[in-house]
This record gives structure tokens, C-alpha cells and sequence, in this order.
């Protein structure tokens, strides 16, 4: 075939196709053989080899710089992970549970992007000593369009942690808070624990605290167990509930053998006062039998049943003191403290009741001897009473001045009645009377002073 577009003619186009046909010969040869070929130096085949050789390292190139950002975003993303763990432990809010929502998605995107740079790494060995320069700029292609995803992602990862940042420094304050305090608690727990065997070794049994104390070993437990489990805020109520309650099993268990003593001290002093009870019990009959002969009927009466309700008294201290005694040595404290309570109880009305006896019989005696001191005590209070409550006034108050009229009128009335009571009047009832007039003016001077 002729002309510009056909076979070549004769003499040197002839041999120029001849000489091409022979060197693409030649270089199928050699790729099939596997020989290189040197080039340079009028060497045969060089730059088809430095095509193939320079299509490859892009290739590699490219997977290493993807390789470099698939590192990144997994140091990245424990990084975050961290600081999501960080405000799980320690946040409940619904700021919160949106960060980890948003994690979560951000994850789930993260593994498609490394799924895709996972194949694209497995679908090509470019390490292959003959790699088709089409598959490495393939392969280059997928391996660098790998890298952008794994940027992108890795710029999005870097974003949310920068968010995240105000909830992981809350988060951490409040962590940084929980070893103190679970340390706290298992000092405390320490403590109450030695204590308790320092009291067992002097004798006393202690059950109650013991049993406290054992309480609380579940408890420990869920503070080993940490905020990962129990959370920040549960972790901090745990450990300052443990550690109150230790602390008070230790003060108590402290506390107990001076409270031992000191029950101790009360029984001891509390059966001395009720043989003193007893004994001044002897001298009420003597004093109310003076008061029968010398007296009216109602200036004694209220007092007849004196003597009995003593030698009751001192039969029922006895008794609670037994009781005391007996929940002391079994180590029953609550029990012997209530006791001992009663005891003192029965003991101080019975104790007023004697006195009472012989504060009558004293008041009676001076009245008898002089009743006009009486009641100038009782006038003396009442006009001190009423100039209070003339004080800056041409009329008194009638608020003051009524309760104040009453009292005179009473203190008139008790006179005359005492006048008129003829051999054996009512010194008690003129007594009780008088004391009412003075208590009377009292509240008017305390009501003035008030302002009212």
C-alpha cells in the first residue's frame, strides 16, 4: 500500500520499520523473561522501565501518605474516646448523652471511611516486582482518594474533640474529686475497724458496732468497683455516706469504754441517793403530824399522800437500778441509759415531794409568826407595778391597768379573809393568794417593758 498514510516504500523507510519491529521484539522478549534491561549509555528498553519504575512509587507514595493519616485518625480517635469515657463516668445531662450520641455516628462514619482505605490498601501488591504502570496509577487513584476521606474525617474527629473540651474539663473536676474521697472512706473504714478491736480487747463486746461496721463492707465493694460502673456522683455519695458511717462506729467504739465508766459513776451515785431518798423518807411523817396539830386540814392535805408515794419511789428506783445494772453488764447501753433516766426521774419528784413537805411547814411557820410581811410584798409589787404604768401618763394603759385593779381587789380579799378566819385560819389558801397578786403584777411590768 502507497501514499502518505500506507506501508512504507523502498530503501530507508523500509529499514526504518525494520529497525522498530526488531526493538519492540526485543523489549517483549525481555518483559516476558523477566531480564532488565540497563538503560542509559545507549542501553535498550530504559525508559519503558523508568515509566513502570516511576508509576509505582507514586503508587507507594500515595499508600504511605495514606497510611500516615489512617494513623492519625486512630490515635485521634482514642483520644476522643478517652474524653468521651471521661464525661460518660462523670456526666449525666442531656449535654452529655448528645456528645456520645454524636460520637457514635462519628464512629460509624470513621469505619466506612476505613473499610474503604482497608480495600483499597488489599486490592493492589505494590510490592510486585512487574506492576503494570495502569493497575499502580489505579491503585494510586483509590489509595489517594483513601487519604482525603481519612483527612476529612480526621478534621472532623479534631473538630467534635474541641466541643467536647468544656464537658471533659467539668468531667474531670468532678473525677479528679473521687479518689480523695474514696480514699477518705477507706480510711475512715480503717479506723472504725481498729477501734472496734481496741474495744473488744478490753472486754467489751460492741455487736452493735460490729454489726455497723459490716454493713458497710458491701459498700466497699461498690467503691472498688469505680465510677466506670457506678458513676461520678454516685461514687461521691457512696464514699461520704461510708465514710460518716465509719466515723461514727469509730467515735462510738472510741467513746465506749468512758461510757462504760460513766454508767458506771451514775449507778454508783444513783444508788447512794436512793438510800439518802430513804432515809430523809423517815422524816416526812414527823413533819406532817406537826403540821396536822398545829394546822387547818387544807394547809396539809394535798401533802397526806406523801410517805406512800416515797417509799413507792424508792421501791421502783430499786428496781430500774437492778434493770440498769443488768444492761450494763450485758453491754446493752441503750437499755441501761433509759434506766438510769427513770431512776433519776423517780428519784428527783420524790426527792421535790420530801422537800415539800418541810418548805411548808417552814412557810406556814413564818406566816403564822408574822403575816403582815406577806402582804407587804405582795402591795409592795403591785405599786411598783403601777407606777410602771403611770409612767408618761395622765390615764394607764387599761391593758395594765385591769389585771392590776383585779389584783388589789384579790389581795384585799385574802386579807380580810384571814382576818375574819377566827382560831385556825387558811395560811396556805392566803399564801397561794398572795403569790398569785405578785405574779400578777409581774406580768404587767413584763408586758409595759415590751412595749405593749
Amino acid at each position: 500500500m502507497g501514499g502518505a498514510g500506507g506501508v512504507p516504500g523502498e530503501g530507508g523507510d523500509r529499514r526504518e520499520w525494520a529497525w522498530i519491529g526488531r526493538w519492540i521484539g526485543r523489549a517483549w522478549l525481555s518483559r516476558e523473561r523477566g531480564v532488565r534491561v540497563a538503560g542509559g549509555g545507549g542501553g535498550r528498553g530504559g525508559w519503558w522501565r523508568q515509566r513502570n519504575d516511576g508509576q509505582q512509587a507514586a503508587a507507594r507514595a500515595a499508600r504511605d501518605a495514606a497510611q500516615e493519616a489512617f494513623y492519625e485518625l486512630d490515635s485521634t480517635q482514642r483520644d476522643v474516646l478517652l474524653a468521651v469515657e471521661t464525661v460518660r463516668a462523670a456526666e449525666d445531662s442531656g449535654t452529655a448523652r448528645k456528645a456520645l450520641s454524636d460520637f457514635q455516628d462519628i464512629s460509624t462514619r470513621i469505619d466506612q471511611v476505613t473499610v474503604a482505605y482497608l480495600a483499597a490498601l488489599d486490592a493492589h501488591d505494590l510490592d510486585a516486582p512487574e506492576l503494570d504502570p495502569s493497575v499502580a496509577w489505579q491503585a494510586q487513584q483509590q489509595l489517594e482518594q483513601a487519604r482525603r476521606e481519612l483527612a476529612a474525617k480526621q478534621t472532623e474527629l479534631t473538630n467534635f474533640l474541641q466541643r467536647l473540651q468544656p464537658l471533659v474539663q467539668h468531667a474531670e473536676a468532678q473525677l479528679v474529686r473521687v479518689a480523695p474521697a474514696v480514699e477518705k472512706a477507706k480510711r475512715a473504714l480503717l479506723a472504725a475497724t481498729t477501734a472496734l478491736e481496741a474495744v473488744r480487747a478490753a472486754g467489751l463486746r460492741a455487736d452493735d458496732l460490729a454489726a455497723g461496721l459490716a454493713q458497710l463492707a458491701p459498700e466497699l465493694g461498690r467503691l472498688n468497683e469505680g465510677v466506670a460502673k457506678h458513676g461520678v456522683a454516685g461514687t461521691l455519695q457512696r464514699a461520704d455516706d461510708v465514710a460518716q458511717r465509719a466515723d461514727a462506729v469509730r467515735s462510738a467504739a472510741e467513746q465506749l469504754p468512758e461510757r462504760a465508766r460513766e454508767t458506771d459513776r451514775r449507778l454508783a451515785s444513783l444508788r447512794t441517793r436512793t438510800q439518802a431518798l430513804e432515809t430523809r423518807a423517815g422524816t416526812v411523817e414527823p413533819v406532817l403530824s406537826e403540821l396536822r396539830r398545829r394546822f387547818s386540814a387544807a394547809c396539809w392535805q394535798d401533802l397526806q399522800q406523801v410517805p406512800t408515794q416515797t417509799v413507792e419511789a424508792v421501791r421502783q428506783a430499786r428496781q430500774q437500778l437492778s434493770e440498769a445494772a443488768r444492761a450494763r453488764d450485758e453491754q446493752r447501753w441503750p437499755d441501761a441509759t433509759t434506766a438510769i433516766g427513770t431512776v433519776r426521774t423517780l428519784l428527783e419528784t420524790a426527792d421535790g415531794s420530801v422537800a415539800a413537805v418541810a418548805e411548808r411547814l417552814r412557810q406556814l411557820n413564818e406566816v403564822e409568826h408574822d403575816p403582815h410581811r406577806e402582804i407587804e410584798r405582795a402591795r409592795f409589787a403591785v405599786r411598783d407595778a403601777q407606777r410602771l404604768a403611770m409612767a408618761g401618763r395622765q390615764a394607764p394603759d387599761p391593758r395594765h391597768a385591769t389585771p392590776l385593779d383585779a389584783a388589789v381587789a384579790r389581795l384585799d380579799r385574802a386579807v380580810a379573809s384571814l382576818d375574819s378566819a377566827g382560831r385556825h385560819p387558811d395560811y396556805w389558801h392566803f399564801l397561794t393568794e398572795l403569790a398569785a397578786v405578785r405574779e400578777t403584777a409581774a406580768q404587767v411590768v413584763a408586758m409595759i417593758r415590751s412595749g405593749h
